[in-house]
């Protein structure tokens, strides 16, 4: 119990700059919290970087900071972190502290507890089947005379030396857990670039794909352009020649026209001559059997067939074992 207060004490004498025990002087600010006067300087410095500085002491003189421990804002007037009180409450029980902390280990456990029945008998002994410290006297002529005991500082050895087993496989126990969390962290990350790995080569593989397709979609076009241009000139040749002749039978009939209204016969077989007769019936014996052919313009012979690729490229999975 000593000891937790001493513990308990020293925690409330640490300074929250320094975090060591209060170095004296130690100041006291308005907002009742506690400094080294050296951090409370420091801490004015690194606030008032441009701050005039008091002769060659380099304290600042006036100014403000505010409390490392609550952001109060401290105020400071022309003798700077001088001018702040300092705290002999708090610099006495430092004194004390120390004193207290510097004491033999025997001289501070001189002190004993002692018998609740019988106030002038030290604990000494320990009742092993009760598990409880008790002194001679209980074992003598107490509760506890039936009982086994041990000397109170055997049984304190040693379960001390247990307790100190215990704690020492739970810090190997811990320290095997903390490897075997950071080994399966390491395994989360391996893990992680394998999959952003794989994921960038599937990705690659689909895109030579798709590249491949994409080529032999080009090749499959340009295969229909060519045959839809041949026939397409091909038909317009044909049209060039039928309309050629067009023109030339129409020429023929409007001179046949004309020649038929001359009402002189004289004019008439003049105009008609020799050769018109013949040209019409040349005209009339040139042959229209040059026309494509029936089902020419079909181009249903370039359908292709992908329902079997379309399914093999549903079957694609993972190579088992690669």
């Amino acid at each position: 119990a000593e000891a937790r207060s001493m513990e308990s004490l020293e925690k409330q004498l640490i300074c929250p700059i320094c975090l060591e025990m209060f170095t004296k002087p130690v100041v006291i600010l308005p907002c009742q919290h506690n400094l080294c006067r050296k951090c409370a300087n420091d801490v004015f410095q690194a606030s008032n970087p441009l701050w005039q500085s008091r002769g060659s002491s380099a304290v600042p003189s006036g100014g403000r900071f505010r409390c490392p421990s609550c952001r109060h804002e401290v105020v400071l007037d022309r003798h700077g972190v001088y001018g702040l009180q300092r705290n002999l409450l708090v610099e006495n029980i430092i004194d004390i502290y120390k004193q207290e902390s510097a004491r033999p280990l025997h001289a501070k456990a001189e002190q004993h507890l002692m018998c609740e029945e019988h106030e002038d008998e030290r604990i000494n002994i320990y009742c092993l089947r009760c598990e409880a410290p008790t002194c001679s006297l209980c074992k003598v002529f107490g509760a506890h005379k039936d009982c086994e005991v041990a000397p109170l500082p055997a049984v304190y050895q040693r379960q001390k030396s247990e307790l100190s087993d215990g704690i020492a496989m739970l810090v190997a126990g811990n320290d095997r857990i903390q490897a075997i969390i950071t080994q399966m962290e390491e395994i989360c990350h391996t893990i992680e670039d394998n999959g952003r790995r794989q994921k960038q080569h599937l990705g690659l593989r689909f895109d030579s794909l798709y590249g491949i397709l994409e080529e032999r979609k080009k090749e499959l076009l340009q295969s229909i352009a060519r045959e839809q241009e041949e026939k397409v000139q091909h038909v317009r040749g044909l049209i060039r020649q039928y309309g050629d002749h067009l023109e030339a039978s129409s020429k023929l009939v409007e001179s046949a026209i004309q020649a038929m209204e001359e009402p002189q016969m004289a004019v008439y077989l003049q105009l008609l001559g020799l050769c018109l007769p013949c040209r019409i019936t040349d005209m009339s014996k040139v042959s229209m059997s040059s026309r494509p052919e029936p089902g020419y313009e079909n181009m249903d012979h370039f359908s292709i067939n992908v329902d079997y690729v379309a399914e093999m490229l549903r079957t694609i999975e993972f190579q088992t074992g690669a």
